[in-house]
């Protein structure tokens, strides 16, 4: 399981979430636009407690990359096959583990699925409560947008760490 879990990647990519949040909605990047789009004002800003949204965002963004990790590093698959238990698995499976055991542990390849996890989960996600929120599409873009490029690089920090 060594080989699968870095849970210092998970907790990397955590914070990456954070730092690309930081600049993504910064007044000079997208943090007008969203402002306008979502109905965000200065005043409901300086309302809530900082450390508590901070605190849940950093929470949240680790379960996500905890997710992140399975959809990356393919060897999952195969741990999966033998219930998570290494002691009880047929030899086929440590010789699997051998000769694929770090295949596509790469930043590029976890930029790819992290891209994918982007396009295909949150876009519709964000996208679906938008329209029923009766939000726009630059709503729709500056968030999706965020959350296409964390998960990219959320992935690239999970797969090549």
């Amino acid at each position: 399981m060594e080989l699968l879990i870095n849970p210092w990647s998970i907790l990397v990519a955590a914070v990456a979430a954070l730092v690309v949040g930081f600049v993504w909605y910064n007044p000079k990047v997208f943090g007008n636009a969203w402002m306008k789009a979502s109905g965000m004002t200065e005043e409901k800003m300086k309302g809530g407690n900082m450390a508590v949204i901070f605190g849940l965002a950093l929470l949240f963004a680790a379960m996500m990359a905890s997710v992140l990790m399975h959809l990356c590093n393919h060897q999952f698959g195969a741990y999966s096959l033998i219930g998570g238990d290494e002691a009880a698995a047929l030899p086929s499976y440590q010789a699997f583990m051998d000769d694929y055991g770090t295949a596509f542990r790469t930043f590029k390849h976890g930029a790819f699925h992290g891209a994918l996890a982007g396009v295909f989960f949150a876009l519709p996600l964000i996208g679906t409560n938008a329209l029923f929120e009766r939000k726009g599409a630059k709503y729709i873009f500056v968030n999706s947008g965020y959350w296409i490029v964390t998960l990219t690089l959320m992935g690239a920090i999970i797969c090549g760490m």
